[in-house]
């Protein structure tokens, strides 16, 4: 694989998209796997895992005392401790595989929030989330590593485009509406992205709708992806004719569609939406255009449905959370990682990667008379606050109410004024913002999720 080095953003681009270029055919192939192929190379690269965990992180090698990795079976994942988010943070330092690789540097490459791409070291991709949860999480991965979870994505739609000769020489144009902030994965992979095999151009989810229309009316993308909450606003934008695109595929990224949005979608663009599930801790998944259930890339990660329990779920059942471990990211290996996402399984007769829907991940809009506000807006300024570990947005009559759980001091009134800021970006004049300390989130007594955004 292409070794991705140095730190100027031209060079880190040239070189993902080697690296990218040289991979994708591969992760095309494993499209097509069988059952005996798929579980052969999960097995394999699982057993590397483990190795690597049990030799390099002091974390790990405590969780997995008495294992042998070379002898390992999938199937015996069920016996390993599984690990929250929480824990991860807590315990960042000793569970990264390398010295270099600490929370404070990876803090402090967070928070310098250059426009284009920059690495740790100049080898490391640095990357925030607040996920579902909303409980703050930083993930570190080789450039090369992120190259591998970049081509799971997009390989679904450039199979079609390889099968027919390959992108143009320039890459094939895509354009993002989706995270701005290079500390997102949406966000980071648009600044890498710019040549062959992919040429993606990136516009805000957090501009007023107008802006976005308008670069969207420039760019004039062969392929879109968009946050679904705003895709929906744009399909709206797209029938009044204001929008004037055409894209060729439409991806839903980050929120699952309803049935009524993919119908709206589809009559404003003419395409079916494709559905799709991207987690920054590497699960990815797409739908077939206009369809709800998604198949997950279990090449790249083993998933366990399981209860509140930890225990499978049986098919049809939503699960009380998801399991997953990385099979790509050596850096920081998560081995029976939490997600708090429900999914419900649904068996495909012959296809031996995971098909499921997910329960229960949409974030909802707020809407201020004509101004509608994605909640990503709010969630690029969260997770760049180091010490805020949890939070819950309230929407008010004229701006919202931040609920956080704070690990450590946070100055409030700093806060608000980013928060302020960012609202009035999207077009909400004299933005309203009161944040304030809470001991914990309230959460489902059943399920222990929590509605991170609240609709007034």
């Amino acid at each position: 694989m292409t070794t991705i080095a140095g730190n100027e953003p031209t060079a880190i681009r040239e070189r993902f998209g080697q690296a990218l270029a040289s991979c994708l055919p591969l992760h095309i192939a494993r499209l097509g796997w069988d059952a005996e192929q798929l579980a052969a190379y999960q097995r394999e690269q699982l057993r590397a895992l483990l190795a690597t965990a049990a030799r390099h992180s002091s974390f790990h090698a405590r969780r997995l005392a008495g294992i042998d990795p070379g002898r390992f079976e999938p199937g015996q994942l069920a016996g390993l401790p599984v690990m929250t988010k929480q824990q991860m943070m807590a315990s960042f330092d000793e569970l990264a595989t390398s010295r270099r690789v600490t929370r404070s540097r990876a803090e402090q490459q967070l928070a310098a929030g250059a426009p284009g791409p920059g690495l740790l070291d100049g080898q490391y991709v640095c990357l925030a989330s607040g996920g579902s949860s909303g409980v703050r999480g930083v993930f570190v991965q080789t450039a090369e590593e992120y190259a591998e979870f970049a081509a799971s994505v997009l390989r679904p739609a450039l199979a079609g485009v390889f099968a027919a000769g390959g992108p143009p020489p320039g890459g094939l144009p895509v354009t993002i509406v989706a995270a701005a902030s290079p500390v997102h994965s949406s966000g980071f992979a648009a600044a890498m992205a710019r040549g062959y095999p992919v040429n993606m151009t990136s516009v805000p989810a957090t501009l007023p709708v107008g802006e976005i229309v308008r670069r969207l009316n420039q760019a004039q993308p062969m392929a879109l992806l968009v946050h679904a909450s705003t895709l929906v606003l744009l399909a709206g934008e797209r029938q009044a004719g204001r929008l004037a695109i055409s894209p060729r595929t439409i991806t839903a990224i980050s929120e699952p569609l309803t049935e009524d949005d993919r119908i709206a979608i589809a009559d404003a663009f003419g395409v079916p939406p494709v559905s799709s599930f991207v987690s920054t801790e590497g699960l990815a998944g797409h739908s077939q255009p206009g369809g709800s259930v998604i198949r997950f890339a279990t090449d790249m990660c083993i998933v366990e449905l399981v209860d509140e329990d930890n225990r499978p779920v049986p098919d049809g059942t939503a699960s009380a959370k998801v399991l997953l471990t990385s099979l790509h990211n050596r850096t920081q290996p998560l081995i029976r990682y939490e997600l708090t996402d429900r999914f419900i399984r649904h068996p495909a007769a012959g296809d031996p990667y995971l098909h499921a829907t997910v329960d229960g991940r949409a974030d909802e809009v707020f809407r201020y008379g004509t101004v509608a506000v994605d909640p990503l807006l709010i969630r690029t300024v969260m997770v760049k606050v180091p010490n805020v570990v949890e939070y819950q947005v309230r929407q008010t009559d004229h701006g919202i109410d931040v609920a956080i759980v704070a690990d450590g001091a946070t100055n409030h009134g700093v806060l608000a004024s980013l928060l302020r800021r960012s609202l009035r970006a999207a077009g909400l004049p004299d933005p309203h913002v009161h944040v304030h300390d809470v001991a914990a989130i309230e959460r489902h007594p059943q399920s222990g999720k929590t509605r991170r955004f609240i609709v007034r």
